[in-house]
């Protein structure tokens, strides 16, 4: 229920205000300091020049912030952007029609790039190379291939599995990023800027409990601000302190720890029903309802980075962090080997 809160798709006025909540400089941008130093220096040598700023790559896990920085390179190189994903472009010719359409200088953003077709990745590889773009027309004896020269523009991709990515398309990108969680100082710099822009009546200890409760993500820490805000406008008297937002959290089944209902699920099935583990990712799927690449993608990589789960080449092994939480005792005779 808890991550269905926080993780929910977002509705056209939730969009709107999820806009307003976007940093639209490098300036508002909290965190990732290497990161937005080396793209900083990369635009700003592009515009120097005058020429449109090389094809980019970021990765890094969900709501870290990878579209907000599409925008802002953007923004800050005077361009527009268009925006698809990767499951949107069905055939060759959606592609062809979105490169067709860019201006020179344009921004093209493809979140979740990992999951285009691999036909259709292919139509990629002279667009981003030599900014042309070959068209089949006709099929059988009359087929032949048409020539489209490309205004130059920016490709930039986003992925929450780089390893998905093939190599020829992989390596076509100049510039590689990765996005990493967030600490809970710079999620309270994030909760408390949201909070302003929102007219949120917030103090430092309010900020500082969304914040660590907040899985290191700027998404959901201003997903649960609005939760609470919602809390605190119904049972209290509209302004988050520590102790509202503990109430609200507690209500969304977010514990001290940052864990949600489907983390325990996830910990307790390991320890419980499978005897700390090694468990593989299917059965674990099986065991508490849930898709195995939502496990993957949504739910693992904050487990492992916190210390409650490890990978085996057997499966997944619950740590002694975890039995610590749940005042278990560890199976004996569980020694987790590191991958």
């Amino acid at each position: 229920m808890a991550e269905r809160i926080v993780s929910e798709v977002l509705t056209k006025p939730d969009a709107a205000l999820e806009m307003t909540l976007r940093p639209s400089f490098f300036a508002e941008f909290t965190g990732q300091e290497k990161v937005k130093e080396r793209l900083e220096i990369a635009v700003q040598a592009a515009k120097q020049r005058g020429e449109t700023l090389d094809h980019l790559l970021l990765n890094g896990p969900p709501g870290l912030g990878k579209t907000t920085i599409a925008f802002i390179i953007a923004k800050t190189m005077e361009a527009n952007i268009r925006c698809t994903s990767g499951p949107s472009i069905e055939k060759a010719a959606d592609l062809a029609g979105l490169l067709t359409n860019l201006e020179e200088g344009d921004v093209l953003f493809i979140d979740e790039i990992h999951r285009l077709q691999k036909t259709i990745e292919e139509y990629l590889y002279p667009a981003m190379e030599d900014f042309k773009l070959d068209i089949i027309i006709d099929q059988g004896p009359n087929a032949r291939s048409v020539r489209l020269n490309l205004p130059r523009f920016t490709l930039i991709g986003a992925t929450t599995r780089s390893g998905l990515l093939t190599a020829p398309l992989l390596t076509r990108f100049p510039i590689r990023e990765r996005l990493d969680y967030y600490h809970a100082d710079q999620l309270q710099s994030i909760v408390t800027r949201s909070a302003n822009l929102l007219n949120v009546a917030i103090d430092t200890q309010g900020a500082h409990e969304i914040a660590r409760r907040s899985r290191g993500t700027p998404r959901i820490a201003n997903n649960l601000l609005r939760r609470v805000r919602d809390y605190a406008q119904v049972r209290g008297d509209g302004r988050i302190s520590a102790t509202v937002a503990d109430q609200a959290l507690a209500m969304l089944a977010i514990d001290e720890n940052g864990l949600d209902e489907m983390d325990k699920r996830i910990l307790e099935a390991i320890m419980l029903k499978f005897s700390g583990g090694p468990v593989g990712i299917s059965s674990l799927a099986v065991a508490v309802g849930e898709e195995p690449d939502t496990l993957e993608e949504v739910y693992e990589p904050y487990l492992i980075m916190e210390g409650y789960l490890n990978r085996t080449p057997q499966g997944r092994v619950a740590t002694e962090l975890s039995y610590q939480r749940f005042g278990l005792k560890a199976a004996s005779g569980k020694h987790p080997q590191l991958l």
